[in-house]
């Protein structure tokens, strides 16, 4: 579909003006197409191409690169490293690379996606290298992630990941409220920061073992998503990640899992584009400068 530049330009007008050309300080559709891709609006004379003001905005490099890169990133079932990206495309900075991948993350947490309902189960789990010290909820030097997971029958539905600062009454029930339909039934272990679910509108079940086993999984679609989930980060990323740039490196799997039986990459292939040119700019600076999460 996509063998010139001009290709790559005529689809990103298709997906930003689906019904034609739309002036975007005045609202006119009347304009005058000049050269370099760029469009004149009649009424106001504002210049605007169709990468302005969208993640491709200002961007050196050509659109049928960034096609590819996003088309790679997609189309790997794993996804792809920076240095990876790197080789493939033959960028000549690893930095740039970064940057790209980055920008794509951001795309992925789609815009009025519906929050998780039914049956769900909720949990935290540690994430990060191996460091001596404490275990368990109080563990250091290790980042905290809330996990939720719909269970239909017996397998698992959706799922939704977020660094949380720690595991308080407060932090899970921002998260819950954030990500979990009020009525569900959420089920949980016995921590005591879940005590008070009912009284926020959610049917809450406890989960405990039926046989007092060290390594009986009480909630093993949560465990099971967990597990997949740093194996991932070992095996495309090599656990080497940045704490603070953790949500996107889930928002990422998230985007992944949710889509583990599409069969169709164009359509997320597409999916990212339509998110691409709503979305605002962002550099290099202000994405290391960034922390998302806590």
């Amino acid at each position: 579909m996509f063998k010139t530049e001009q290709d790559c330009i005529d689809y990103l007008s298709l997906l930003r003006w689906p019904s034609g050309f739309e002036c975007p300080q005045c609202g006119s559709i009347r304009f005058w197409k000049k050269n370099k891709g760029r469009y004149e609006c009649c009424d106001c004379h504002k210049e605007t191409k169709v990468t302005t003001n969208t993640m491709f905005h200002k961007t050196p490099k050509p659109i049928l690169v960034w096609f590819r890169a996003i088309w790679w990133m997609i189309a790997q079932k794993n996804g792809v490293s920076a240095k990876g990206l790197q080789k493939i495309l033959g960028l000549g900075s690893y930095q740039t690379a970064w940057t790209w991948l980055h920008k794509f993350r951001r795309l992925m947490v789609l815009s009025g996606r519906s929050k998780l309902h039914g049956m769900v189960e909720v949990d935290e789990a540690f994430v990060g290298g191996k460091i001596s010290g404490k275990r368990g909820r109080g563990a250091e030097g290790k980042s905290l992630i809330a996990i939720a997971v719909e269970v239909i029958g017996r397998k698992t539905g959706r799922v939704r990941l977020e660094k949380i600062k720690d595991a308080s009454s407060k932090s899970l029930k921002e998260f819950i409220e954030k990500n979990i339909e009020p009525s569900s039934t959420v089920i949980t272990d016995g921590w005591p920061s879940y005590s008070e679910l009912e009284q926020i509108g959610y049917n809450h079940k406890i989960q405990r073992a039926v046989v007092k086993e060290q390594d009986q999984e009480i909630l093993p679609n949560v465990h099971r998503v967990v597990s997949l989930l740093k194996r991932w980060l070992l095996g495309t990323h090599q656990s080497y990640l940045n704490k603070n740039k953790l949500g996107y490196y889930l928002d990422e799997y998230v985007f992944r899992y949710n889509r583990r039986t599409s069969n169709s990459r164009g359509l997320l292939f597409m999916r990212l584009l339509e998110q691409a040119v709503i979305a605002e700019p962002v550099t290099y600076n202000e994405i290391i400068k960034e922390n998302h999460g806590c």
